[in-house]
């Protein structure tokens, strides 16, 4: 079919002409309207895309009790759970941080009790000078 009769076509039906296919051979067209066809194109994109998994946060201290970190520890099994990955967060303070040997063992230890549910993304390392990062993401 021409293209003069598909635009004639379709100025009878008060439609527009929309090229679905501009690469093949010959290409391929619709007669449609066309704001009703962008409307579903943006609707479709949207219900396509991913949730992002957010980042969670746990903060420790080296002198953290055992019952607070076994707490901390189910709060990152939750946010493990739901998919997200966990930055775990090693503060110190004042004469704390002349032993960053202790947190570096605090954050093993953390990572140690949650080897059935996740991997570590990224080491131990120290970022500030008062403060030790670690990434657990899911398995």
């Amino acid at each position: 079919m021409e293209v003069s009769e598909a635009l004639q076509i379709a100025n009878e039906r008060e439609v527009d002409l929309v090229e679905i296919a501009p690469n093949s051979d010959p290409r391929t067209c619709k007669l449609m309207d066309f704001g009703k066809f962008r409307y579903q194109q943006t609707k479709k994109s949207r219900g396509q895309k991913k949730p992002v998994n957010k980042r969670k946060e746990v903060k420790l201290r080296p002198k953290v009790g055992e019952h607070d970190l076994r707490v901390k520890v189910e709060r990152a099994r939750r946010f493990l759970g739901k998919g997200h990955k966990v930055l775990v967060t090693m503060m110190f303070r004042g004469r704390e941080m002349a032993h960053v040997e202790l947190g570096m063992e605090l954050l093993e230890r953390f990572a140690g009790e949650l080897e059935d549910c996740c991997k570590v993304e990224k080491e131990p390392s120290r970022e500030a000078r008062n403060r030790m990062n670690m990434i657990l993401v899911s398995k």
